[in-house]
């Protein structure tokens, strides 16, 4: 067998593996809501789908921390598809950010109680960094599906910004009962505006201090301070 027939037949088994990971987390999401994430779920949903109870085991050794994981891939994956389908050349930015939250929300909507239960596990501090880790994942496709390709200090500044609007989206989601959710949508939407004007207010402080030094005492380093002050999110 040649190098590359070994790594696609590889490649294949690979891919027969996750998509069995992603059925049988599916499966185990409605078991959450009695018995929490853990192998009892996991097990539960592996023998939903005709496999034996092992098989769980097998796939997530880790237990509910891998069941989690796995679960947010799923979700991050349909939110990028979703955001794939759209028109996004056509939106603007906050529309697209916002879009990308709806999306990944609403392919979670069915499991509301599988979210609930996840965020039960994760808040124990020894998952502090799963829970960074999943999050940052999150809102770097989603800035990244809405056109974000910088390669600077305002990748971060954009990653940390979100981040903790789609944490506290996700938490008035989880306790909405508003009629197809559209108190969460409007607290998405007022939270995001809230964000978009940091830039503006940054870009005006930057202004101020340029022109402080252009009149100062220290108009004689103008230059080096416009270098500087050019390099800097």
């Amino acid at each position: 067998m040649s190098a590359e027939t070994k790594a696609k037949t590889m490649a294949e088994r690979m891919a027969k593996r996750e998509a069995k990971k992603d059925q049988i987390v599916l499966a185990a999401a409605p078991h959450v809501a009695f018995d929490g994430w853990g192998d009892v779920a996991l097990a539960a949903g592996a023998q939903d789908l005709g496999f034996d109870a092992d098989t769980a085991k097998r796939l997530f050794p880790g237990g509910a921390e891998d069941a989690i994981a796995q679960f947010a891939a799923i979700a991050d994956r349909e939110m990028i598809q979703a955001m794939e389908r759209a028109d996004m050349p056509n939106m603007r930015v906050r529309d697209r950010v916002i879009f990308g939250v709806r999306a990944r929300l609403e392919f979670l909507t069915p499991h509301r109680e599988a979210v609930r239960g996840g965020l039960h596990v994760l808040a124990n501090p020894l998952h502090a960094g799963l829970m960074a880790q999943l999050t940052h994942t999150t809102v770097d496709h989603m800035w990244y599906m809405a056109g974000d390709r910088s390669a600077d200090f305002n990748w971060y500044t954009k990653r940390g910004l979100l981040a903790p609007v789609y944490a506290a989206t996700v938490l008035y989601w989880l306790n909405d009962n508003s009629e197809g959710c559209e108190d969460t949508w409007g607290f998405l939407e007022r939270r995001i505006d809230d964000v978009l004007k940091i830039p503006p207010m940054k870009a005006k402080v930057m202004k101020a201090v340029e022109d402080i030094v252009k009149g100062g005492p220290f108009a004689r380093f103008t230059g080096k301070a416009k270098t500087d002050l050019e390099m800097r999110p």
